[in-house]
């Protein structure tokens, strides 16, 4: 009717579109998220605002997510399995947690250049990185004292993988697991996608931390790395998992309490509504 009255055609009005009342506490939340966690993307930050109490879909984090310019990580091509010339698979695969552990070294340095390696253990079935190891020299003795104690802790794996490092292929390693009651699995030399879940988690070490920390000394190491671990195994969102940490209620290892890094804590609004 008032169209008529003024002569204008209804095509020439619209009415005016009205944001969700907590549209900007939900933006803010995402930017910040997206800064403390630089290397997320937007379907893992649903993720954390969902445990955060967000009542939210994924479709509208991602429209926030561009319309605030936030970037995208880029999508990882497919890769293929492992094959022998006879068609049959030769990769091991994790059935039951405890089943398959694998267990790698990444090599960082310090502030004045020095050399620290790390030890990371990882259970390949739940993802959970169990315990890693930092000092300035690993050897096979210290290989033997972390699984000691992981098995203690936890009990004897069915398998452990491993590259053929001299620290893994030793022979006192290899007596002492096989003395235990557990199978060593070494993966063929130069072809580490068959050690694949320890080398994603190396990756995703030295691309969430390692690549923008300074470390001034082997102690700052040793707690800024332990909260990490404890930031993966109980509150980062694993894609596999169906966005769910890997162990949300893991046992800390090893048992002395370490204040956790930084990536560990959040300040996201707390119980947020929505309307």
């Amino acid at each position: 009717m008032a169209c008529r009255v003024l002569g204008q055609h209804r095509s020439t009005h619209r009415k005016v579109p009205k944001g969700r009342t907590d549209d900007a506490a939900l933006t803010a939340d995402i930017v910040e998220l997206a800064t403390q966690y630089g290397r997320y993307g937007y379907r893992r930050i649903a993720a954390m605002l969902e445990t955060a109490g967000w009542a939210v879909n994924v479709k509208r984090v991602e429209r926030i997510w561009r319309r605030e310019g936030l970037k995208v990580p880029a999508s990882q091509p497919k890769k293929g399995r492992l094959w022998l010339n006879d068609g049959s698979c030769i990769r091991l695969r994790p059935e039951y947690p405890d089943h398959v552990w694998s267990y790698d070294f990444v090599e960082d340095r310090t502030h004045n250049g020095r050399k620290f390696r790390m030890l990371n253990v990882i259970d390949e079935f739940t993802r959970e990185c169990i315990a890693i190891r930092i000092d300035r020299k690993l050897k096979s003795t210290d290989v033997i004292d972390v699984l000691s104690d992981l098995f203690i802790l936890r009990g004897v794996p069915g398998h452990v993988r491993s590259d053929n490092g001299p620290e893994f292929v030793a022979r006192a390693v290899r007596e002492w697991i096989a003395a235990v009651g557990a199978k060593t699995a070494f993966i063929e030399p130069g072809s580490p996608w068959e050690n694949g879940y320890c080398e994603s988690f190396n990756s995703k070490l030295r691309d969430e931390l390692l690549n923008g920390e300074l470390f001034y000394s082997l102690a700052e190491a040793r707690i800024v790395i332990e909260g990490w671990r404890q930031h993966y195994n109980t509150r980062r969102p694993h894609s596999s998992l169906g966005y769910r940490p890997p162990a949300p209620t893991a046992v800390v290892w090893p048992a002395a309490q370490t204040q956790p890094a930084s990536p560990a804590i959040s300040t996201v609004a707390a119980k947020p509504t929505m309307h």
